[in-house]
């Protein structure tokens, strides 16, 4: 099948292009079909030199009465060239083309297209693209696709290689029940693949997207109602009646609980007692202490002969609670066995781990994916808690609670959705709250800023890194990209190495590999690296309470969910913490949104703000948020959606509970792909 190939069977893509294209997680012809532009770029009709806007993005069409100039000084080649019309003058740069100087001949005529900024000179466009008037208008008839890029792989490349893939595709039957289709006005789905990538317009672009994201709903919320289904009435044969130790460590804490979390871990304990099989979601704001909650059921298994496991997202937050698990029971004369398994371990160490797991030597095991490895086998796995479970799919965790005979299910979460969303995204799951916030914990103090405060942060972040504190700064972007303006972690790290003599600033970014990203995350807990440069990746699967300072580059680009989660990284020691966004737009309607955290550090209240405040032209910029398993669709933006899915679902349901009608066979075999692509 056409979609199964390699991206390499698509011409021009050989085997150095199919590994760049590895990086960013496209490695078959169907990775690149459903691998979504993160942005559309429309081009605009051709203005007058006088009408374009400074440092912003515009297009003049210009005939060249002079041909172009090559220079070359201190290592660097550079061609100019100059157009001008009745309203002024443009010159236009172009560095390290320098074959660009035969192209650009006396009296020709292209259509140039980038970056106008102010120099001393007057109006510059830098590195603007050229097209010929035909070709421009080509460009005008339909949006132009922005895909995530990596470096030595760039925009043309990808948008080359996703026409060649659609235009070779093998047509799906739509598998949407029509009744759906029809009374929600869905567009066809090979109709809605190929306009996500290539749109007509805006109205086109929606319709394509209202499709895909419906789908992904859908796809989602049928295997979370086939999961209840499974755990239905479910009789437990893990009763956890004996609760002594638990209790003991409890009192024997150097800080109380608060009333939410007493709340919470009585529900726990009654569900692990009460004969039936758990399936609950603790849902607490980032700093709200779910974590001693899962140190607690774990021990309760554990106080009575059965095994527990907590599985979380990154390696360096499972070596973290594997650390303080073990200390704390050390130092409250706790006998319990707690043991690591990460996939960075070697062969010697997961083979002792695993047999520790086997022979019931250990009573607690703490790691991430690799818990669900087939190697690993348990003895008597009765509670299985996964943490941060938006970076879990509900297959994944199926497959950790496959492990033992039923075992009690504890998810753990720290994005604040809104009750209502939670219900439905959570189905299989009873929901408790931890909705207050220890009383010894400092609120953040928050800004938001323009740009020309940057020089003042960097200030800021020296005095207190000067006291021993430690900094994150969050930018969207990994690298600089020729269509979308942004900050990128690489650039921004040379900057700030700059401007912060004598301090060890490092970058952090999704598309190093797993061992360069442990080192890093492990360097900067232990506090060798004074002040990380991150992308979002960081937004969970470190603890670190050192540090104070948090800077969100473009904030205007990020969800105010997300943005909450970010801000979640500090305030977790005893110190004052700070957290500085900065609007680089210079859009005051972007600027009311932000203010909505300047004023508030409740996740649940800024979740039902961030429901309230976007609008569909959000999904016009950068991804805004990564909850769930989703590519597309968003739970903030998408709310209304999400709730319609959901009964169309029920509805499904209620007359073919398996699916083995024959008109949804073609739904059935889909639900099978999407489960693959979800494991």
């Amino acid at each position: 099948m056409e979609h199964t190939k390699s991206v390499e069977s698509l011409k021009g893509i050989g085997e150095k292009t199919a590994k760049l294209f590895e990086k960013i997680g496209v490695m078959t012809v169907d990775d690149l079909i459903h691998y979504y532009p993160r942005g559309y770029e429309s081009y605009t009709e051709p203005c007058a030199i006088g009408e374009l806007k400074e440092d912003g993005v515009g297009a003049v069409d210009g005939y060249l009465k002079s041909g172009a100039v090559g220079r070359h000084f201190g290592g660097i080649s550079m061609v100019t060239a100059q157009i001008s019309d009745m309203t002024g003058k443009l010159k236009l740069v172009w560095y390290h083309m320098p074959y660009l100087k035969n192209t650009l001949r006396p009296d020709s005529r292209f259509i140039f297209r980038g970056k106008v900024t102010r120099k001393k000179s007057g109006l510059t466009m830098e590195q603007p693209q050229m097209f010929s008037p035909e070709m421009y208008e080509t460009m005008r008839s339909r949006m132009q696709p922005v895909y995530g890029q990596t470096k030595g792989l760039g925009n043309k490349t990808i948008v080359s290689a996703v026409e060649q893939a659609l235009s070779i595709r093998e047509m799906e039957r739509d598998y949407l029940p029509p009744e759906f289709r029809k009374k929600h006005e869905l567009a066809e789905y090979n109709f809605a693949i190929e306009h996500i990538h290539f749109p007509q317009d805006e109205t086109d672009l929606m319709f394509a997207r209202k499709r895909l994201v419906y789908d992904e709903f859908f796809l989602f919320l049928l295997e979370v109602r086939n999961l209840k289904e499974k755990r239905k009435d479910m009789l437990s044969c893990w009763q956890m009646k004996d609760d002594t130790l638990c209790r003991r460590l409890e009192r024997e804490l150097p800080y109380a609980l608060t009333g939410a979390q007493k709340r919470t871990l009585e529900e726990v304990y009654e569900d692990l007692q009460d004969g039936s099989v758990m399936n609950r979601l603790v849902q607490g704001d980032v700093g709200s202490g779910k974590t001693i909650i899962a140190v607690l059921a774990l021990l309760r298994a554990a106080e009575n002969g059965y095994q527990g496991a907590l599985m979380v997202p990154t390696e360096v937050l499972a070596k973290q609670h594997f650390e303080s698990v073990t200390s704390l029971f050390e130092e409250h004369g706790i006998d319990k066995t707690v043991v690591l398994v990460t996939g960075s371990m070697t062969a010697k160490e997961k083979r002792i781990a695993y047999e520790k797991i086997a022979s019931h030597k250990a009573d607690i095991i703490i790691g991430t994916h690799a818990l669900i490895q087939e190697k690993v086998v348990y003895d008597k796995l009765a509670l299985v808690i996964t943490d941060e479970q938006h970076r879990f799919g509900v297959a994944q965790r199926e497959t950790l609670g496959n492990k033992g005979t039923l075992p009690h299910v504890l998810v753990m979460s720290a994005t604040p959705i809104p009750r209502t969303l939670a219900i439905i995204l959570y189905g299989d799951l009873d929901i408790s709250v931890i909705d207050e916030l220890p009383a010894n914990r400092l609120p953040v103090k928050n800004c938001v800023v323009d740009t020309g405060y940057r020089e003042r942060a960097y200030r800021f972040i020296g005095k207190e890194v000067q006291k021993g504190r430690q900094a994150y700064v969050i930018c969207p972007m990994v690298e600089e990209s020729e269509m979308i303006d942004a900050e990128n972690v690489l650039d921004y790290t040379k900057v700030l190495r700059k401007n912060l003599p004598g301090i060890r600033v490092e970058f952090l970014h999704g598309k190093m590999k797993a061992k360069e990203k442990n080192a890093i995350m492990e360097e900067f807990a232990a506090g060798k690296i004074q002040v990380l440069v991150s992308t979002t990746v960081i937004e969970v699967g470190v603890n670190v309470p050192n540090a104070t300072v948090m800077m969100i580059e473009n904030a205007e680009r990020f969800g105010l969910a997300q943005l909450h989660q970010l801000r979640g990284r500090v305030g977790r020691g005893n110190e004052q913490s700070y957290c500085i966004m900065v609007n680089a737009s210079g859009d005051s309607e972007k600027n009311r949104r932000l203010e909505v955290l300047n004023k508030s550090n409740d996740g649940f209240f800024i979740a039902s703000e961030d429901l309230r405040l976007r609008g569909p032209g959000d999904i016009f910029g950068l991804r805004q948020s990564g909850e769930m398993e989703f590519r597309l669709a968003d739970i903030y933006t998408d709310a209304v959606t999400l709730k319609e899915v959901s009964e169309d679902v029920d509805e499904l349901l209620s007359g073919d509970k398996n699916l083995e009608l024959p008109e949804h066979a073609e739904l059935k075999r889909k639900l099978m792909r999407y489960l693959e692509f979800c494991l």
